[in-house]
């Protein structure tokens, strides 16, 4: 398989019109990922744009995956909310989140509150989870002054990359997440399902069946068996989708693991395993790291980017930065994996 072509490469792109006036125009890089929308005149609505042009837009995102909105005059975050609720009404909460996130207006969230420093893998949203966003919106506030980008990765590509035999046993087996919260590790409770009640959480475990444990006041245990390949329902096409590679105890620092070493499987923060229950070897997760870098590309931020992801096709991350950064994000079209349906 080639190497995804970098976005800045002009003998990548070809430019086509996607609005009847030509007010907007999209660059598709050969091969990879994301495409580029661009205003011919700075004064183009993007709100307007992105409500009569859905059709066109979930076209480019079938072939691409990732649409990314640069040059239109998106300046704060309720420009941004505006234009999210142009394609859906409906802004999806982050119940049942793995990383700490503040919201910011009604529906919009930093994207993480991970230290700068810090990598975050990529990784599909609450891939761990059976339902799902099936769209992902980002919106750059205050690049970076040096890294920061949002790096992209085709799950097509990355599914071509595996080996037929740890794809297909992956698709037959599911992958099982424990979840220890309360354990020093990780979002407690309280922030993951966004509640103080634990009546909530049961209620939410029970409807999404996941088998959970009260250990004390602030501890519980959750166990979730979820899939690890789905189809997406655009394009048909068979596509890893899971996150037993973040899950996994072989994705913490070396001294992480140590500390971790004496405790029972059942006592770790987290972890993954098969669905079936067997643990997963660390070697086979190291394919899949590998296979998510060799996809990955990146785009460095620009002041009012606006960047949608089609959460099945594309996985995103975060690269450390220096200086100021602020980029927020919002999720609309609650995907039900249990019944293939988005809603």
């Amino acid at each position: 398989m080639t190497t995804p072509a970098p976005l800045n490469s002009p003998a990548a792109r070809r430019r086509v019109a996607v609005s009847a006036k030509d007010l907007v125009t999209v660059e598709l890089a050969g091969g990879g990922v994301p495409a580029v929308a661009r205003p011919t005149v700075p004064t183009v609505g993007l709100a307007a744009w992105v409500r009569d042009n859905k059709p066109r837009i979930q076209e480019v995102l079938n072939e691409r995956g990732a649409l990314l909105f640069r040059g239109f005059p998106i300046r704060e975050p309720a420009d941004f909310q505006a234009v999210v609720r142009a394609w859906s009404p409906v802004l999806l909460g982050y119940t049942y989140g793995s990383t700490p996130r503040r919201s910011t207006v009604e529906g919009v969230y930093t994207s993480t509150d991970y230290p700068a420093d810090q990598t975050i893998p990529q990784h599909n949203e609450l891939s761990y989870a059976r339902v799902w966003p099936r769209y992902l919106w980002f919106y750059c506030e205050t690049p970076a002054q040096a890294g920061g980008a949002t790096p992209l990765a085709g799950n097509q590509g990355i599914s071509e990359r595996l080996d037929p035999a740890l794809f297909e046993s992956f698709a037959a087996r599911g992958v099982r997440y424990v979840r220890n919260y309360g354990s020093g590790l990780g979002v407690t409770w309280q922030q993951a399902f966004e509640t103080e009640d634990p009546d909530e959480v049961e209620g939410f475990c029970e409807t999404w069946e996941i088998d959970f444990a009260w250990r004390g006041t602030d501890r519980l245990w959750t166990s979730q068996k979820c899939q690890a390949v789905v189809e997406h329902p655009g394009t048909g096409a068979e596509l890893w989708f899971n996150q037993a590679h973040l899950f996994h105890t072989s994705a913490l620092p070396a001294d992480v693991q140590a500390s971790l070493r004496d405790l029972d499987p059942g006592q770790l923060p987290r972890q993954a395993s098969y669905g079936d229950g067997e643990p997963i070897e660390d070697s086979t997760l190291d394919e899949v790291r590998a296979a998510l870098e060799a996809e990955t590309v990146r785009e460095p931020w620009e002041r009012g980017d606006v960047l949608l992801i089609d959460n099945m096709l594309v996985t995103h991350g975060r690269d450390p930065y220096e200086g100021p950064r602020r980029v927020l994000v919002a999720m609309t079209d609650e995907h039900d994996g249990r019944l293939g349906v988005t809603r």
